[in-house]
C-alpha cells in the first residue's frame, strides 16, 4: 500500500481522535505495523470506523483528489513531523499538510484574538505578524476571522505563515478564506490539519486545533480576547505545554482587553513590541537548538538533479526508480519549491519555498 495512502486512512479511522493514534505511533513505525494493527486501539466510539476498510472508494477518490491539490500526510514519526508538536503527550497521529513542510519545523510563534476584533486589534496583529515574520518567525494562526487573518495577511507581506484547521483539508473554514489559504501557500507557508477529509468545522474541534497551534510554537501572542474565549484557551493551553505566553494589553473600557489582562495577571510576559519578544528568547535561534527543533534534511532526489536541464528520462537511469513512483517524488519537489517544471524536464531550484 502506498505510504501517503496509508497515513490518509488512518487520519480517517481515527479523526477526529488523531491523539489517541499518535500515542501509538510513538511505540510503533507506521510503516512497519500492518493496517489491522490498529484496529484495537481505536477509541470506543469510533469501533464502527472498521468497516471504512472495506468500502475505501470515496476515500481514495478524496486522496486523489488532495494530491492534485498538494496535499501530502505526516505521520509521528516521519523525519519531517514537526518536532516541537511530536514533543506533545496529545500530538496528531497524522497531520495533512499543503505547501512548505519546512515552515512547520522552523521557529514559529502564535499570534491568535478575536474573531470581533477592533480595528487596533486587528492592526497590531498585521504589525506584529510583519515584523517577526521578517525577523525570521513562521507566523501560526488559525485562519479565523479577525485576528488570525491579519496575522496571516501580515507575515505574507514579509515572510512565512501556517494555518492550522479546525476542519478537514476540503473544508476551508471559514470559506471566505479560501483565497487567502492559497496566498499562505504561495507565500512559502503552509496548511496544515489532523482532521479526515470531509470533517466539517465542528466547535468540538477547535480546541484541539488550539493545541496544535500553540504545539508548533515556540510562544502564544494573544492580541485580543474576552475573559471566556478559544484565544485563552490557546493561551492556557501553551503554558500547559511549557511554551511561552504574550499578552497585549488594552483599553480597561474594551471588553476584548479583559482576556489579555487576565492573562498578564496570571504570569504572561507584557508585549508591546517586538523587542519584547527578542528579550524573552535572546537568539531565538539558540533557543531553537535548546528544544531540538531541525530543518529536515533534503530530499534524497534531488542529489539526482544537476544545476542545468534534468530530462525525466535521464533522471529514471541515475535514480533507478519507476517512472510514476519518480513523477511522483517530482511533483512533491515541485509543490515545496526544490524543483521546477519546464518544457523538457525539471530545473533544480537554489533554495526552498
Amino acid at each position: 500500500m502506498d505510504g501517503q495512502y496509508k497515513r490518509l486512512l488512518l487520519q480517517a479511522l481515527f479523526s477526529p481522535s488523531s491523539a489517541a493514534l499518535g500515542r501509538a505511533l510513538k511505540q510503533q513505525s507506521i510503516d512497519r505495523t500492518a493496517l489491522a494493527d490498529y484496529l484495537p486501539l481505536l477509541p470506543a466510539g469510533l469501533k464502527e470506523r472498521r468497516k471504512l476498510l472495506d468500502h475505501t472508494g470515496s476515500l481514495t477518490v478524496h486522496y486523489e483528489h488532495l494530491r492534485e491539490q498538494g496535499w501530502r500526510w505526516l505521520a509521528l514519526g516521519d523525519a519531517d513531523y514537526p518536532s516541537l508538536l511530536a514533543q506533545l503527550g496529545d500530538a496528531p497521529g497524522v497531520l495533512a499538510v499543503r505547501g512548505s513542510v519546512a515552515a512547520l519545523n522552523a521557529p514559529g510563534l502564535a499570534i491568535v484574538g478575536a474573531r470581533n476584533a477592533s480595528a487596533d486589534g486587528l492592526d497590531n496583529s498585521r504589525r506584529f505578524a510583519r515584523d517577526l515574520a521578517g525577523s525570521g518567525f513562521v507566523i501560526v494562526s488559525g485562519l479565523a476571522l479577525g485576528v488570525d487573518a491579519a496575522a496571516h495577511r501580515g507575515a505574507i507581506s514579509s515572510g512565512r505563515t501556517v494555518a492550522v484547521l479546525g476542519s478537514g483539508p476540503d473544508r476551508i473554514y471559514p470559506p471566505r478564506n479560501a483565497v487567502l489559504a492559497g496566498q499562505i501557500v504561495a507565500a512559502g507557508g503552509a496548511l496544515v490539519t489532523e482532521f479526515a477529509p470531509g470533517a466539517p468545522p465542528l466547535p468540538a474541534q477547535f480546541p484541539q486545533r488550539n493545541r496544535v497551534i500553540s504545539g508548533l510554537s515556540l510562544g502564544t501572542i494573544v492580541v485580543e480576547a474576552a475573559i471566556k474565549s478559544g484565544s485563552l484557551i490557546t493561551a492556557r493551553t501553551a503554558l500547559a505545554q511549557g511554551r511561552e505566553v504574550f499578552a497585549i494589553p488594552g483599553s480597561i473600557h474594551n471588553p476584548l482587553s479583559k482576556g489579555c489582562h487576565q492573562l498578564l495577571r496570571d504570569g504572561a510576559s507584557w508585549l508591546e513590541s517586538r523587542e519584547d519578544i527578542f528579550h524573552a528568547f535572546g537568539d531565538f535561534r539558540r533557543s531553537v537548538e535548546a528544544v531540538g527543533i531541525n530543518e529536515p534534511d533534503l530530499p534524497d532526489l534531488l542529489q539526482h538533479l544537476t544545476g542545468g536541464l534534468n530530462s525525466l528520462d535521464v533522471l529514471q537511469e541515475r535514480t533507478g526508480l519507476p517512472i510514476t513512483d519518480l513523477a511522483g517524488q517530482l511533483s512533491e519537489l515541485e509543490l515545496e519549491g526544490w524543483v521546477e517544471r519546464v518544457a523538457g524536464g525539471y530545473l533544480k531550484r537554489s533554495g526552498e519555498t
